[in-house]
């Protein structure tokens, strides 16, 4: 009763909008709720008098919430932006912002990440035109041509300070690039202070690629990608609960898991994952069922964790 008192209310104030813009609209809807918000604009009475004598024309698009899950807990995009801001630490105080370590340009050589004696790069480079266009190719196109751009940039910052580079632009020829061969690019600044300081900035960029590419949560973000497209392939195919019957065995304790496994964020964000985009559910029994063994691994999943994260200790 709640639920339905509100969507009419939304549906009253819609039709009072339109009637102060004098719209005559057309709806469409994508997502449940949507349909039953665009169905009840469609026979509300004051809508159809208004429809009859209004004079503009325009397209509403109603869209469910839910759908919006499924973007930010998927793997899909393609762009190298995406996954640096998801891998790399935050820079403190900054929400969009990573920390780039900076170790590989100085003599300095620590394996200890935790090293603060140099302080970190960053993305936000304002006064470097190359490291700019980098970062705009980072987010709009896709990460194999990313990394070639990146390569592109590094060749003819080295070829203008004149820096020592085993025939650069036969490399330039290669196919596939690597984050080993970025990195042997960058070690060509390391002992040139003038060079450093010209390109800082899209040096900063290439590091915080480098160092994306060789995460292990890189790999991590592959596999999340290939499991999503086998859920969606399978919840066609089939009912919820053999999904979450799927899914079950892989729901392993801290001390059954390899670093290959799933943690219990990860499985978290594969149920909201799942829940986004099957929408309604038939209940039932079987549901019930296959709920309730999920819910029981997960719990004690998280209760063996040695140090739960800030997400698990917020939900528990």
């Amino acid at each position: 009763a709640e639920l339905r008192a509100a969507v009419r209310a939304l549906v009253g104030n819609l039709d009072t909008l339109f009637t102060a813009l004098g719209l005559r609209e057309e709806s469409f809807a994508v997502g449940t709720l949507s349909r039953v918000i665009a169905a009840e604009l469609a026979s509300y009475a004051p809508a159809r008098n208004r429809r009859r004598t209004a004079t503009n024309k325009a397209s509403v698009i109603f869209v469910d919430r839910t759908l919006d899950l499924a973007g930010a807990v998927g793997h899909h995009g393609d762009n190298l932006a995406e996954k640096i801001l998801s891998v790399l630490p935050r820079l403190p105080g900054h929400k969009t912002d990573v920390m780039v370590n900076m170790v590989e340009l100085t003599a300095l050589q620590t394996t200890d990440e935790t090293c603060s004696i140099i302080a970190p790069g960053c993305l936000a480079q304002p006064n470097d035109p190359a490291a700019q266009a980098l970062w705009e190719s980072f987010m709009n196109v896709k990460q194999k041509e990313a990394v070639m751009e990146a390569r592109r940039h590094l060749v003819e910052a080295a070829s203008r300070e004149n820096l020592r580079c085993l025939n650069p632009f036969g490399a330039m020829s290669l196919g596939r690039v690597t984050p080993e061969q970025l990195s042997s690019y960058i070690q060509l600044f390391r002992n040139n202070l003038k060079a450093l300081e010209n390109h800082c900035g899209l040096l900063q960029l290439v590091l915080a690629m480098v160092q994306t590419l060789k995460h292990p949560q890189t790999s991590k973000w592959d596999n999340f990608l290939a499991f999503e497209r086998l859920l969606l392939q399978t919840i066609g195919e089939s009912e919820m609960p053999s999904v979450l019957n799927q899914l079950l065995p892989m729901i392993r304790s801290y001390n059954e898991r390899t670093k290959d496994d799933y943690s219990c964020e990860d499985f978290l964000v594969l149920l909201v994952y799942m829940y986004s985009v099957v929408g309604e559910l038939k209940s039932g029994k079987e549901l019930d069922i296959a709920e309730e063994k999920v819910k029981k691994a997960l719990v004690k999943a998280i209760c063996d964790e040695p140090e739960p994260s800030p997400v698990l200790q917020k939900i528990t």
